[in-house]
């Protein structure tokens, strides 16, 4: 039937009993399946873990305009990695950096626990960095 047709004779489940094959113009089904493949491809959201950095002596309107960004990476869905630099002398005053970075993730919970941190501030050589990500569920409680 197939030959008559001038169509393949393609075997969809060789371990079915009896074997199930389909008659298909395999050139068509090949193309139409690679085309979907690339339309699939292309609505494929990759989430990055964004980056912000931020000095140990930053004045407030330079955070809240960082802090502005990084929320702006959160609603998108990205992971943001936030670090604190210090620079010199400033490593004597490590203290101060924990503050900015619990003061940081204060202002992005708001009442409403926006934010989750999924890695809470650590200190490695002269840099504080910590992770955070958006909260699903407050998303949820808000729809």
């Amino acid at each position: 039937m197939a030959q008559d047709q001038e169509l393949d004779l393609v075997e969809i489940s060789a371990d079915a009993k009896p074997p199930v094959a389909k008659i298909i113009d395999w050139g068509k089904y090949n193309y139409q399946r690679t085309k979907q493949q690339q339309k699939n491809k292309r609505n494929v959201k990759t989430l990055d873990i964004k980056q912000m950095r931020l000095g140990l002596k930053i004045g407030e309107h330079d955070l809240l305009t960082k802090l502005g960004k990084v929320e702006k990476f959160l609603t998108v869905g990205h992971k943001v990695k936030i670090t604190v630099f210090f620079r010199g002398r400033e490593l004597a005053h490590k203290d101060i950096g924990f503050k900015l970075a619990d003061n940081i993730i204060a202002r992005l919970m708001g009442e409403e626990d926006r934010i989750v941190v999924d890695q809470q501030p650590q200190l490695a050589g002269k840099q504080l960095s910590f992770v955070i990500r958006s909260n699903t569920n407050a998303k949820a409680k808000d729809a």
